[in-house]
Parts: structure tokens; C-alpha cells; sequence
């Protein structure tokens, strides 16, 4: 298992951006959490299988229709920290 730190950048709040990746984790059995930032980032912890991770990485990069990803910050954490699902912060 391996847990990230991920901020999103773009146009990112306010396009179902939070809810879609939700649905991703879910689909790749990614655990963690999402919320908006004040600077109109969004940050993510995801956590779960190295492949698992990746496409979950791929697919939050793609975006759904209405958001348009700039920039991803991308960081390993050394701590993991147990999520029982993924949740949406607010």
C-alpha cells in the first residue's frame, strides 16, 4: 500500500470535479479523501496498490468534461494512514 499526497490545479471547483473522483477511487479501490482549497486547488490523499494508484492518478488527470486539469502535484508519503472508503471534505 502506498498513501499520496496529490494537488490539483486548473479549473478544477465547481465542475462536479470532487464528486467524479470519488466515483474514480471507488473504482479503483483507492481509500482517502478530496476537498477544495482557497486558492481553487483541489487536494486529494489517496491510498491503495501501487496499480492501483496509477490509474487512479490517470484518470483524475483526464478530468471529467466540465474541469480542465493544469497541474498535478504529486508526493509519497512515508505514513499511511488507514481510510476506510473515500470521502469528500468540506
Amino acid at each position: 500500500m502506498d498513501q499520496l499526497h496529490i494537488v490539483v490545479s486548473g479549473k478544477v471547483q465547481g465542475v462536479g470535479f470532487r464528486y467524479y473522483t470519488q466515483m474514480r477511487a471507488a473504482q479503483y479501490g483507492v481509500t482517502g479523501w478530496v476537498k477544495n482549497m482557497e486558492d481553487g486547488s483541489v487536494e486529494i490523499i489517496a491510498v491503495g496498490q501501487p496499480e492501483d494508484l496509477q490509474l487512479f492518478i490517470e484518470s483524475v488527470r483526464e478530468g471529467n468534461p466540465f474541469s480542465k486539469v493544469n497541474n498535478m502535484e504529486i508526493h509519497t508519503r512515508e505514513k499511511i494512514d488507514p481510510y476506510p472508503s473515500f470521502k469528500i471534505k468540506y
